[in-house]
């Protein structure tokens, strides 16, 4: 028998916005606008050293280890130092370029909107996200996706980033929800999950790559669409 949730809480990036697709197609124009192929030998060997180092200053920038302006450089500043590119105004150029482009894509998961669309008409429908505030905003309007949710939680306004108590209960506050009418969904098992496990709150955990994994989780789809069954 289902639960009777009244509020769903989704993250954005990697749950509903495609960010690792949209992410790509701009890098992918990143490395042709600023000519990297003179020093990069193919667009693959760019990409694949800049996610691993923009996910690790990630890690770092929700442990507010680094700044919003330095993540958003820096990223790019070590990855060309990595192809011994030591321009930190290409860095900074690109860096803006990034801002810019890539929330303006368009590419959801699929079924997203179908999905919305269902669970529009039974809940209230909220995100919590770690994300820049004005490019998150970007992605939601940009998308179609905006009208679907009444609160947007974002980490800047609020203080704190995910997994923290703090952002989750916020929230609450201002949604009208509590953690036993409410469900959250999305990608991050720490982030997501396990912030929602601190605060006591149903979760789904989307794991559209089907990572292995060891964690508990209450439960897990990799389609959007399993959530027919749970909601």
């Amino acid at each position: 028998m289902k639960k009777e949730y009244e509020h769903i809480f989704f993250d954005l990036d990697r749950t509903l916005w495609h960010f690792d697709e949209n992410s790509k197609k701009v890098l992918n124009d990143i490395y042709n606008k600023f000519e990297l192929n003179k020093s990069i030998r193919s667009v693959d060997c760019f990409i694949s050293k800049y996610q691993e180092i923009n996910e690790n200053l990630w890690n770092l920038y929700r442990d507010d280890k680094v700044s919003k302006e330095e993540l958003r450089w820096k990223r790019f500043g070590d990855t060309l130092k990595y192809f011994s590119l030591n321009d930190n105004k290409m860095a900074i150029e690109i860096g803006d370029y990034y801002i810019i482009y890539s929330p303006r894509q368009t590419l959801l998961f699929p079924n997203t909107i179908e999905v919305l669309d269902y669970l529009s008409k039974k809940y209230q429908m909220h995100i919590i996200t770690n994300g820049f505030e004005e490019v998150q905003y970007t992605k939601l309007t940009k998308s179609g996706l905006l009208n679907y949710f009444d609160v947007i939680i974002l980490s800047e306004k609020v203080g704190v980033k995910k997994p923290h108590p703090y952002i989750f209960k916020k929230a609450f506050l201002e949604s009208g929800a509590d953690a036993k009418n409410s469900i959250m969904i999305g990608d991050d098992l720490y982030a997501d999950i396990y912030g929602a496990q601190r605060v006591k709150m149903d979760h789904v955990y989307f794991n559209y790559y089907n990572t292995p994994h060891n964690k508990k989780v209450q439960y897990e789809i990799n389609c959007l669409r399993e959530l027919y069954e749970i909601l």
